[in-house]
């Protein structure tokens, strides 16, 4: 389940909050609970960038079909 706020993260954005999200994973020192709700987070967060990686690989497709299509110039 993704909440509102997800949805208005840009990519970026998404991806530097990860980022901090596996180095603390990676740290450790958190308790089970913090750990636990740290990992669905990312889980959130990466499910938040591959929308738009797909979104962006989408557009890159259809560019690219496009140019395929049009008329080759000389």
């Amino acid at each position: 389940m993704t909440s509102t706020t997800d949805e208005a993260l840009g990519y970026e954005q998404a991806r530097d909050e990860l980022i901090e999200v596996v180095r603390r994973l990676e740290a450790g020192g958190t308790t089970l609970e913090e750990s636990l709700a740290l990992w669905e987070r990312g889980e959130e967060l990466a499910k938040v960038c591959r929308r738009w990686l797909e979104g962006a690989r989408e557009r890159l497709d259809a560019a690219l079909a496009e140019e395929e299509g049009a008329p080759q110039e000389e």
